[in-house]
């Protein structure tokens, strides 16, 4: 089977083989796939709602569906035919225009679209920003349901299972552990690596760049400086590799531990490259039990560009 990601303005097939085998093998090592909707049932289907691609995704996740989430239809009906669909972490004015190119009605984001955690837009009703981006969905029929709750719940979260596999690190990877232990580098090798693997041009770090490095604590996204701490605390790794940090937080912490003579490092990949993997996890699970649906992985890059 043919997968699609775009780079940039143009699509073309790849055989990523590698993530959908790893995806769905978590996804069967888990026990997921024993679940209230039959797989083989699903298999079949010719055509899917967006209701039903929202409900056969919840039924995999302990515990769901959630009495608070933000992983809620944005922009839609759950009662719309699916002609195709597009993972991204941001749904960025470009994603939208790649979306209707491509007639995929179903965008899956990862991340808030309208500018707050909550998709707040009561306040955005008159505002020329929101009204583009909203309008522009709803004069194509396009639906748009936010994953970030119930992909990180799933039985191992499925946006670390993703970015190790885009890292390389699958070998390296025990399911549902947030540490690695990988071939021993240092600081500067590691973040180059980094820097290959998630196509990120600079990113910034705290430490010696000579430091050896062997025992990584990954935590993607923002999760916040005192969970990064205390996992810092209680793992004691050589580096966090992390999407990003308030600077008075994690990282004056870890500059403070290089201060009275610690082995420290952190890396800050950036927020939507550290997580870009996730979407691309949930364009696998969809090509996995939608066959035959076009799913398209698109990353929406980086809004902040640097100089």
């Amino acid at each position: 089977m043919a997968f699609f990601i775009f780079n940039r303005s143009q699509v073309r097939p790849i055989m990523n083989r590698r993530h959908f085998i790893h995806a769905s093998g978590a996804l069967l090592g888990a026990g997921m796939l024993s679940n209230p909707l039959d797989t083989f049932s699903l298999s079949q289907k010719k055509t899917w709602t967006v209701g039903e691609i929202i409900d056969t995704f919840i039924s995999q996740v302990p515990n769901a569906p959630f009495a608070q989430t933000v992983d809620t239809i944005k922009v839609g009906s759950r009662e719309t035919v699916v002609t195709g669909v597009v993972t991204t972490m941001f749904t960025t004015m470009e994603i939208i225009h790649k979306a209707i190119e491509l007639k995929a009605n179903l965008i899956i984001p990862h991340e808030p679209t309208f500018f707050s955690g909550q998709d707040d837009t009561d306040y955005l009703q008159n505002d020329p920003v929101f009204r583009a981006k909203y309008d522009l969905m709803v004069k194509h029929g396009i639906t748009l349901w936010r994953n970030h709750d119930y992909v990180h719940r799933m039985t191992d979260d499925g946006v670390r299972v993703g970015v190790v596999g885009d890292l390389g690190w699958d070998e390296y990877y025990t399911p549902g552990s947030r540490i690695l232990t990988i071939p021993q580098t240092n600081l500067q090798g590691l973040i180059e690596h980094i820097k290959t693997k998630l196509g990120v041009p600079a990113m910034r770090y705290v430490g010696d760049l000579n430091q050896a490095c062997t025992k990584v604590l990954l935590l993607p996204g923002a999760v916040g400086g005192r969970l990064q701490i205390t996992q810092i605390m209680e793992h004691r790794p050589d580096v966090l590799v992390c999407g990003e940090s308030n600077e008075w937080e994690t990282p004056e912490y870890v500059r403070a531990a290089n201060e009275i003579g610690m082995k420290l490092s952190m890396i800050e990949i950036g927020h939507s490259a550290s997580e870009e993997g996730g979407s691309e996890f949930v364009k696998n699970w969809l090509n996995q039990h939608m066959p035959g649906l076009p799913v398209f992985h698109i990353p929406s890059g980086n809004s902040l560009s640097i100089l």
